[in-house]
Formats: C-alpha cells, sequence, structure tokens
C-alpha cells in the first residue's frame, strides 16, 4: 500500500511541477496560454492513462475481481490516450467535449461491466 502511495503522490508532484514550469514559461514569454493548457491537460490525460495501465496489475482477490480490474484498465488506459491526443492536436472546445467525452466512456464502461459481473457473480 506505501508503494501505491508513493507512485501516486510522484505523479502529482510530477504534474504539478510540469503546471509550475509552463506557468513559468507563459510568464517569460516563451509560450502563450493556449499552450500551457494544453500541456497541463495533456499530462492530465497521460497520468488517467498511466493508472489505467497500472489496474490490472493491481493484487484482485477473485478471477472475476481480475477481469474488472482488467476492462476498467483498458477503458481508462485507452480514454486517458484519446484525451491527451485531442489536447495536442484538436482545436480546443474540440478537445474540451471530445476529452470528456472520452473519460465520461471510459467511466461508464468501467462501472456497467462491474455492474454485469456484479450480476453475474450473485446469479451463480
Amino acid at each position: 500500500m506505501k508503494s501505491e502511495i508513493r507512485h501516486a503522490l510522484a505523479s502529482a508532484a510530477a504534474v504539478l511541477i510540469l503546471a509550475l514550469g509552463a506557468s513559468f514559461a507563459r510568464q517569460q514569454g516563451w509560450i502563450d496560454s493556449d499552450t500551457t493548457t494544453r500541456i497541463v491537460l495533456c499530462a492530465i490525460g497521460l497520468q488517467v492513462a498511466w493508472y489505467g495501465n497500472r489496474m490490472p496489475k493491481q493484487f484482485a482477490p477473485s478471477a472475476a475481481a481480475q477481469q474488472v480490474h482488467r476492462v476498467g484498465g483498458w477503458s481508462m488506459a485507452l480514454s486517458g490516450l484519446v484525451y491527451a491526443g485531442l489536447w495536442v492536436f484538436a482545436p480546443f472546445d474540440v478537445a474540451l467535449i471530445g476529452g470528456c467525452a472520452a473519460i465520461i466512456l471510459g467511466m461508464v464502461v468501467t462501472i456497467g461491466y462491474c455492474l454485469s459481473a456484479r450480476r453475474r457473480f450473485n446469479a451463480a
């Protein structure tokens, strides 16, 4: 458990340092405000993808729980990559709406699979 907390704190610190660096670069006139926003939001999308990639590797007490971790990991990793990609390449409005839709869809897939797995487990 301590290792997971250290990883989460290091990841959060990395995003904060990146945000501060981007803000400093904007204040120096090296990048504009739009680029600053895109850098930070792309990093957040990559962080979601990273956590999604870690989900299947966590301990699960049963095969059903491991399957839920796999589906949730795939859906969150893919939605995080879509979110990050949209913030890098798409216009601002498309990135905002499409990125939020991608994350919400990843959450819906994960929650939906959890509920269906629970129904199947209770029926057996």
